[in-house]
């Protein structure tokens, strides 16, 4: 991992924060001494998270889909830390849901959490940022470029995703806050590996890769480092794809 010397004490808002690669995220902005707060609908993971980084980490459990929660969590950070920093927009849900089975619930719901929430969490924390600068990574999809069989309206959403940045990155630009995507290519997270990352699946990705290992949390984490830190000044509006190359084949 790098370090970033410019990140200690950097207030980060990061939702998404107990599982999998939200979680290595918390990790790694802990690590560099940011004060990270961090949200999750999983309360137990949230809580055991932040209990064994100590001092620097702050758990809330947060509904994305609900609007007054989002305001309310933002702007408790706000007015504790005076300002925000980094926002990063990470909490998803990716469901394989054919077409014909997805009503029209599904599909408002899964927008709900997977774009509508980003609107919100930008819109609140933006006003902590304007006097400073910032920066705001939002998290897209590699299933946006390889679109895979029955994730229409999650690919959608993440599609949704990558535009929303390049415009936002032209609206906030004058107050020096920057805007970037990341899109990761397919994690070996826990939850991955228990549901979805068969043998064949490994072996897929092992022959559609431009290199053949496996990606890992905390290699997404030093990503989004990278990004929120004075070292990608120059970036913003940019989509950065974090997948070994496998859109590249």
């Amino acid at each position: 991992m790098a370090i970033y010397p410019e990140l200690k004490n950097r207030v980060v808002v990061l939702t998404g924060g107990a599982n999998g690669i939200g979680a290595a995220t918390v990790r790694s902005f802990h690590s560099q001494g940011a004060r990270v707060w961090f949200c999750d609908v999983d309360e137990a993971a949230g809580r055991t998270l932040a209990t064994e980084l100590g001092d620097g980490a702050h758990f809330r459990k947060v509904d994305l889909r609900r609007e007054a929660q989002v305001k309310a969590w933002i702007a408790q950070v706000g007015r504790k830390e005076k300002r925000i920093d980094a926002l990063i927009n990470n909490a998803a849900r990716d469901p394989r849901i054919t077409l014909d089975a997805m009503t029209a619930a599904d599909w408002d719901d899964l927008f709900a959490t997977n774009l509508r929430s980003f609107f919100l969490t930008a819109q609140n924390a933006a006003p902590w940022m304007k006097k400073r600068g910032g920066a705001i990574v939002n998290f897209s999809s590699i299933t946006f470029h390889v679109s895979p069989d029955n994730m229409s309206a999650y690919v959608a959403t993440k599609g949704g995703v990558i535009a929303f940045t390049r415009a936002l990155a032209r609206e906030l630009g004058p107050d020096r806050i920057r805007v970037n995507t990341v899109s990761p290519g397919w994690i070996m997270t826990d939850r991955q590996l228990d549901q979805f990352v068969t043998a064949k699946v490994k072996r897929k990705l092992r022959e559609t890769q431009c290199s053949p290992d496996l990606l890992q949390p905390g290699e997404i984490a030093d990503v989004v480092l990278f990004l929120a830190s004075d070292a990608s000044a120059a970036i913003t509006g940019q989509e950065i794809l974090a997948d070994r190359g496998w859109a590249h084949g």
